[in-house]
This record gives C-alpha cells, sequence and structure tokens, in this order.
C-alpha cells in the first residue's frame, strides 16, 4: 500500500514538474520569439532556427535555461533568454510544446 501511495506522489511531482502556462507561454512567444521562428514555433526565418513547435517540454526548458545561464552560446540566445523568467521560460515551453509541428526544415 505505501508503495502505491509513493507512486501516486512521485507521478504528481513529476507531472508538476514544469508548471507552465501555455496561454501566458503564446503571448510571450508573440513579443519575444515570433520573429525568428514564427509565432507557434513553425516558421524560422532562417536555416540555421530551429522549429521549436512540437519539441519536448524539458528539452525546451533546458535549452532556454542553457542560453541564460551561458552554458549554450549564442549571442541572439542570451540576450531574448537573459530576460526570460523561470515562469516565462516554462510557459514558453508549455506553448511551443503544445503545437503540431507542420514545418521541416529540410522542406524550405
Amino acid at each position: 500500500m505505501t508503495r502505491v501511495v509513493f507512486g501516486f506522489v512521485a507521478m504528481a511531482i513529476a507531472a508538476g514538474a514544469h508548471a507552465g502556462d501555455a496561454a501566458r507561454g503564446k503571448q510571450k512567444a508573440e513579443q519575444v520569439c515570433a520573429a525568428c521562428h514564427g509565432p507557434d514555433g513553425n516558421k524560422p526565418s532562417a536555416p540555421d532556427q530551429p522549429v521549436l513547435a512540437g519539441q519536448y517540454e524539458d528539452y525546451l526548458v533546458r535549452a532556454l535555461s542553457d542560453y541564460k545561464n551561458g552554458r549554450r552560446n549564442n549571442a541572439i540566445m542570451k540576450g531574448f533568454a537573459g530576460q526570460l523568467s523561470k515562469q516565462d521560460i516554462e510557459d514558453l515551453a508549455a506553448w511551443f510544446s503544445s503545437q503540431p509541428q507542420t514545418a521541416l526544415h529540410d522542406q524550405r
């Protein structure tokens, strides 16, 4: 019985690990990300910019956090990510991960 309770508690904690709000993420994406990645993450403006739509939420949180703290090195992304709060990052990740991927880099 304690294993079952422990399992439910662990799942609840894991589910809340990224408490992003996709609606707030959409608003932030329109302000910060849309020019380079498109409003839903499907229209990168250059071949070296990734499609963000459909990416794993935890991957996006990690990538943005790494740009913010300098573990990933890109001057443009560091500038944008540097102004994001932890909640902004989680919201953006929730938004982009919830979008269906319609663009493929190879087909442009």
